[in-house]
């Protein structure tokens, strides 16, 4: 038992620096050719939103509008696979059910 609780904490320990590392990493996602681009974190968090000039029409908002939903639509994709990327060899670690494993668990 003493050796599944040793097993278990070096999980966590694994857990918690994959999502520090996800904390601390860039992502970002583009639409319109590069007009648009949405930079988040591993963890989802949008940092920077830029816009190019040549995306600006006052006369259309509404194309500014899809493009800037698409650029962090595919900015959080980006990090939804670097999380799965981080996280999938822990979360199999676990019996990939989040359980540990064990039967009942």
């Amino acid at each position: 038992m003493g050796a599944l609780l040793k097993q278990a904490q070096q999980m966590q320990q694994q857990l918690v620096a994959a999502q520090e590392e996800m904390a601390a990493t860039e992502v970002t996602g583009t639409a319109g050719g590069g007009l648009v681009s949405a930079t988040m974190t591993g963890s989802g968090e949008l940092t920077a939103l830029t816009i190019a000039p040549a995306a600006v029409d006052p006369d259309d908002i509404e194309t500014l509008q899809d493009l800037v939903v698409a650029a962090v639509r595919d900015a959080k994709r980006a990090a939804d696979d670097l999380a799965a990327q981080k996280m999938g060899p822990l979360a199999g670690g676990l019996g990939g059910g989040g359980g540990l494993g064990l039967p009942g668990f």
